[in-house]
């Protein structure tokens, strides 16, 4: 079932998120690598700048979370991660698919470059990598991140 996730959730989320995000080790420049890849503090700092999280809830357990967030008029799709023993059943579909539906805007993912099985999951659900000078420019736009991450990331867009 996917449900809104609450305060409750804020442990489970921060979990799910820094064990999904060991598949990443590696692929994230190391002077973007963070231990842990998201700490409580930053996870926070998320929420309280509007991503609301969403999760997959398998019999009182959070098994995947995905946030949305609605920044000027784009709907961003924010730290989507499957727990690492529940991936591979349709999980961070479902919850993307559901996100999707709620979107009142163009819808804009932004990932890893190097991270060409997350590319390929948003492109199997009808987002398009943009090239590099719209990237650029969305990123600057519609996130909050360093210049190494910019040039380090890629964007995907779906809708308008």
């Amino acid at each position: 079932m996917i449900r809104r996730c609450t305060d409750a959730d804020i442990d489970t989320i921060g979990s799910i998120i820094n064990q999904a995000a060991e598949a990443y080790r590696g692929v994230i420049p190391s002077d973007c690598w963070h231990e842990p890849y998201m700490t409580r503090f930053d996870l926070l700092a998320e929420i309280a700048s509007g991503v609301n999280f969403w999760g997959w809830d398998e019999s009182g357990v959070l098994i995947g979370v995905m946030g949305l967030q609605q920044v000027r008029d784009v709907t961003l799709i924010r730290h989507a991660y499957v727990s690492p023993v529940h991936q591979g059943r349709g999980v961070g579909g479902a919850l993307l698919t559901a996100l999707a539906d709620q979107a009142t805007a163009r819808l804009l993912v932004g990932t890893w470059a190097a991270a060409e099985w997350a590319i390929r999951f948003y492109e199997r659900h009808g987002f398009c990598l943009v090239p590099t000078e719209e990237k650029d420019k969305l990123l600057s736009t519609y996130w909050k991140i360093s210049s190494r991450q910019r040039e380090t990331s890629g964007v995907l867009v779906r809708g308008l």
